[in-house]
């Protein structure tokens, strides 16, 4: 049987203070060049705290590039975060390109042409 952790939610708390602290980390200490104006999402720990996705998005520049320099920059973030966090195990970071507000803006798009053609019919 698992062992049940003593707080309830603090796997959302860790993943929480990571994502607060990697924000300040990445636009105060994190010098590449390729990594521009990026937002994190969200923050996901796996239960051993071992592991953690990070979800972002970029305002400008290549998702793709920015997302390998963000991976290359993992140690040294991970170092950062181990100075600020007070936990046993500071989790490896994996940086993922979040996609949801591109599948948002397609979405609207698409209501949008429906809701148009549909009063170009009714009219």
């Amino acid at each position: 049987m698992p062992k049940k952790s003593s707080t309830p939610n603090r796997g959302f708390k860790v993943a929480d203070q990571i994502q607060r602290d990697l924000t300040e980390l990445i636009a105060r200490e994190l010098k590449d060049p390729r990594v521009g104006m990026v937002t994190l999402q969200s923050v996901e720990v796996t239960p051993d705290y071992a592991h953690a996705k990070v979800y972002f998005s970029v305002l400008v520049g290549d998702p793709q590039e920015t997302q390998d320099a963000l991976n290359q920059a993992a140690g040294f973030l991970r170092n950062g975060l181990f100075k600020r966090l007070h936990i046993h195990t500071v989790p490896t970071l994996h940086f993922l390109f979040d996609r949801t507000t591109e599948r948002a803006a397609d979405m609207n798009a698409l209501i949008a042409q429906a809701v148009a053609s549909r009063s170009k019919d009714e009219g």
